[in-house]
């Protein structure tokens, strides 16, 4: 009996092509546009974004762009492309060149299933519609799509749906789509984290106080029933306890806002003012909404904050890197397809 092939992308937000200003501008007026992600009405939003924003905020992210770029380009778009080929050795972009149709990658626990797994991008390139074309042309209908967010927002994992639903609409043969909805609370997925922080206290020492920096979101979001907050607060209180931590060695946090709104407190940078002022010299961080590190991590936490807590009086910031494509981060994949194999 011939094995069954199934296709597997794993969906990150995206990233400019390159960090020039003209190519963060593309990139972030196709993000800041989705209503997903700002909820605004469309018209005085655009104006807005494209009069000010845009010209305001391009050359400033260019700038922090390329402080983290580096030969292997941006490192969001590098350890996603990387996790997808350690989840399963089957790249989709070699077996097209090579005109292949079978795959040599089996889906874990499905000795009859040949899996592969490839990557792709809600925003910029490539596109989760690109992938899905590809897979057609290999023949390969039975799609598993786990997008890289562990806790559920609509802003995020909600803006996968939205590019599959756009999928099924325009399509006359509409492919079998699976989507993880979260892994929040996924066993594997403290267990990751839990190691990521043991490695790095053997590596480098273990610092006074952890603390855990989530992504952000604006608080009418959470009261219209979004539950990426309470997700957090679940996540961190998990890793919390398999690290053995009593209440006043962790805190957790939020940061990233953007403009005027209200925001989920505490603030990443109000907590590191508190810390650094209240005489906590030595801290860790660990950001564990990124399932790998990019702008966010390596810019605004390990160079804006680490200098934010120096002037409040901190000595040692350390922050943790992200699961990356370390070989926990692997497992967990590879468990949450075979947990919504079908």
């Amino acid at each position: 009996m011939s094995k069954e092939n199934i296709g597997v992308i794993l969906v990150n937000l995206g990233t400019p092509e390159s960090p020039s200003t003209g190519a963060v501008w593309k990139f972030l007026r196709e993000f800041l546009s989705d209503r997903r992600v700002i909820d605004m009405p469309s018209l005085p939003w655009q104006l807005l974004l494209n009069t000010i924003i845009l010209p305001l905020r391009s050359p400033r992210v260019a700038r922090a762009y390329q402080s983290i770029w580096s030969e292997r380009g941006s490192p969001l778009r590098h350890f996603t492309q990387e996790l997808a080929k350690g989840v399963n050795p089957s790249d989709i972009d070699e077996a097209l060149s090579r005109g292949q149709n079978q795959y040599d990658g089996i889906a874990p626990g499905s000795p009859d299933v040949s899996m592969v797994t490839t990557w792709a991008m809600t925003y910029g390139k490539p596109s989760i519609q690109t992938r899905v074309d590809d897979f057609a042309q290999q023949g390969i209908h039975k799609i598993i799509v786990i997008p890289l967010y562990p806790q559920f927002s609509s802003s995020t994992t909600g803006a996968v749906y939205d590019r599959l639903a756009e999928i099924a609409r325009a399509s006359r043969n509409i492919p079998d789509l699976r989507c993880v909805n979260n892994y929040y609370d996924h066993p594997l997925y403290i267990e990751a984290l839990a190691v990521s922080v043991n490695e790095h206290w053997q590596k480098f020492g273990r610092n006074d106080r952890l603390l855990m920096s989530f992504h952000g979101l604006p608080e009418s979001y959470s009261v219209k029933g979004d539950p990426y907050i309470a997700q957090c607060h679940e996540t961190a209180g998990l890793l919390a306890e398999a690290l053995k931590l009593d209440g006043k060695e962790w805190a957790i946090s939020f940061q990233s806002r953007f403009g005027l709104a209200r925001w989920a407190k505490p603030a990443t940078t109000e907590v590191l003012v508190d810390w650094g002022q209240g005489g906590t010299k030595n801290i860790d961080v660990i950001c564990p909404s990124f399932s790998v590190d990019c702008l966010e991590t390596l810019e605004e936490v390990g160079q804006q904050y680490d200098k934010l807590f120096a002037q409040s009086g901190g000595l040692c910031m350390s922050l943790i890197p992200c699961l990356n494509i370390s070989a926990p981060h692997i497992a967990l994949m590879e468990k949450l397809v075979d947990e919504h194999y079908w």
